[in-house]
């Protein structure tokens, strides 16, 4: 099972992850975790790259970072744990490089699909979790936690493309184009960390109940 998690700046992926992650190791459920770019020694160094604040980088060399660092990572982690029937859980993939790379770098949407593709070589999600928050509560969340990465420190018409594009990649008609993606459900990333886990297990609840059983 492949489950990622996506949303703009501040939805909280990371902290939902984490807690999803935490809730299937204590039922004793063999889990993997990571984090996109990343995940691999190759793919952790793309990492400081991309997100240094220093690093001055080109929209078309950003996006072909963040592919290199996927290609890594599903050959050497994630098509691994994927066939050792893990449940795998991955922090940003497919729909943020659509997001970032496409609606807020302006790089065509034909590029990106046949870079994902050789990327990826097939690797669906089986559900990708969007968490939905306005632009400015994501920033309010994002100023809490200190320093910006390179990312991060965009100008506000960038994130705010981001932010529609997102919510945009929730339309069946999106979807339809594009079956690289599988399953989108979007979930509302208001609230406390408590509030938001309690939507997620509900969403998967009900799509694989066998494994996110209703809690007594």
């Amino acid at each position: 099972m492949l489950i990622v998690y996506e949303g703009p700046e501040g939805a909280g992926k990371s902290t939902q992850l984490r807690l999803l992650s935490e809730w299937l190791a204590s039922r004793g459920r063999d889990v993997l975790a990571v984090r996109e770019p990343g995940g691999t020694i190759l793919g952790d160094e793309i990492r400081r790259i991309l997100l240094d604040p220093g690093s001055d980088i080109v929209p078309a060399a950003e996006a072909l970072l963040f592919m290199a660092s996927r290609a890594q990572l599903v050959e050497r982690v994630l098509r691994p744990a994927v066939r050792a029937e893990s449940i795998v859980l991955v922090d940003r993939f497919f729909l943020s490089t659509y997001a970032y790379q496409g609606a807020g770098r302006g790089i065509p949407d034909d590029d990106l699909v046949a870079a994902n593709r050789m990327a990826t070589r097939g690797l669906t999600p089986d559900l990708t979790v969007l968490l939905d928050l306005p632009t400015d509560e994501g920033f309010r969340r994002v100023a809490r936690r200190g320093a910006h990465d390179r990312i991060e420190q965009a100008a506000t018409d960038f994130h705010a493309r981001v932010t529609a594009a997102f919510r945009r990649f929730a339309t069946p008609e999106w979807q339809q184009r594009h079956p690289e993606c599988g399953p989108i459900a979007v979930v509302d990333a208001r609230g406390s960390e408590g509030e938001v886990f309690a939507r997620v297990h509900e969403l998967l609840r009900e799509r694989w109940p066998a494994f996110f059983p209703l809690e007594t």
